[in-house]
């Protein structure tokens, strides 16, 4: 689950993923998905900028790597190596699945009915969840996951590159 060494010719951290266009190398990918919208002008999987949900977008955006990642790796590493999650890990899991499936009342997705960037950004941990059964407790984030699986976007990524998630 690490970067291969020729990433660092891209990023010195070996970070991934990572883009280059036009010479400029972008890293984290909650910044390469605003990149791209800027870039393109592609609004469609955000909120109107400024408004209320918008902001609410952006805060579940940026809580993917920066909240709920740490702790959902604290459960996935473990149980890649084949050791079972210690409960701390397994309760804080836990809290963050149901704050996650409170973020669906309004609609299949985190912000309503329209697939976002956010969402996007959340698939590659529910990958792993599922992966390591972690999904099987949570039959409302599990019910996400599948309608994210079945977006058109997803199907290409898949089709193109492969599982998100390493085969078990």
């Amino acid at each position: 689950m690490r970067a291969p060494k020729d990433l660092a010719a891209a990023h010195p951290l070996g970070k991934f993923p990572v883009i280059e266009d036009d010479g400029q190398v972008i890293a984290e990918s909650a910044t390469i998905l605003r990149y791209l919208v800027d870039k393109y002008g592609d609004t469609g999987h955000q909120p109107e900028r400024g408004t209320p949900a918008f902001w609410h977008h952006e805060a579940l955006l940026d809580y993917v790597e920066a909240s709920f990642a740490e702790v959902a790796l604290a459960a996935i590493l473990p149980a890649f190596a084949g050791q079972d999650v210690p409960e701390p890990a397994r309760a804080a899991l836990d809290l963050h699945m149901s704050y996650i499936a409170g973020e669906r009342d309004t609609g299949p997705f985190l912000c309503g009915a329209g697939l976002t960037l956010a969402d996007i950004q959340m698939s590659y941990l529910l990958a792993l969840l599922e992966r390591f059964g972690f999904l099987k407790t949570a039959p409302r984030i599990m019910a996400y996951w599948q309608g994210l699986q079945e977006q058109p976007g997803y199907i290409a990524a898949v089709d193109a590159s492969g599982p998100m998630a390493p085969p078990g």
